[in-house]
């Protein structure tokens, strides 16, 4: 198969005032505002990529894997959870492509920090900053994100395959 594609999605309400987790999105702390309830740092952008890449990989969502790191290793950095797909994308001889990454929340706006969010994307997945994209709506109070209840995120992933890149490298330097 020359590429792949997956969807991911992931959603979290806030957690409470008194919990005080930190924001998480993309790896990147938020700060002044309430982080998302989980079991792990609950960051929904690194949660929605892991699905995307089980989806381009051939696994079982997020919660088959990451369960047992969370709870019984104590492992709640979401970024560790990235580490096992990426390794088996590049078993199989897939590079990622490009990404999409659509966040919808009222709060907090994303475009002040989506340039930080991208780069540090870019950077878990071992890719370029150019290569990850990431918009935001509001929702315009149409759903429990557009109200502010919590983030919902829906990320895609492109993989092609290495010999399909090497192939194309070749025709366009003879060109």
């Amino acid at each position: 198969m020359p590429f792949r594609v997956g969807l991911g999605q992931d959603s979290h309400r806030f957690s409470h005032v008194h919990e005080k987790r930190p924001l998480m999105l993309g790896g990147v702390k938020i700060i002044g505002y309430l982080g998302l309830k989980g079991n792990s740092d609950a960051d929904v952008i690194l949660h929605s990529l892991f699905n995307a890449l089980a989806q381009v990989i051939g696994w079982k969502s997020l919660g088959s894997h990451a369960d047992k790191m969370c709870k019984e290793d104590g492992i709640t950095d979401s970024k560790e959870y990235l580490k096992e797909p990426l390794k088996r994308l590049k078993a199989m001889d897939y590079e990622i492509t490009t990404v999409g990454i659509t966040i919808e929340c009222k709060e907090p706006k994303i475009d002040p920090v989506s340039d930080e969010i991208r780069k540090s994307v870019a950077e878990i997945l071992e890719i370029e900053p150019e290569q990850v994209g990431i918009i935001a709506t509001s929702g315009e109070k149409l759903t429990p994100f557009g109200r502010g209840e919590g983030i919902q995120v829906f990320s895609v992933v492109t993989a092609i395959h290495k010999n399909i890149r090497r192939i194309t490298e070749k025709k366009s330097k003879k060109k």
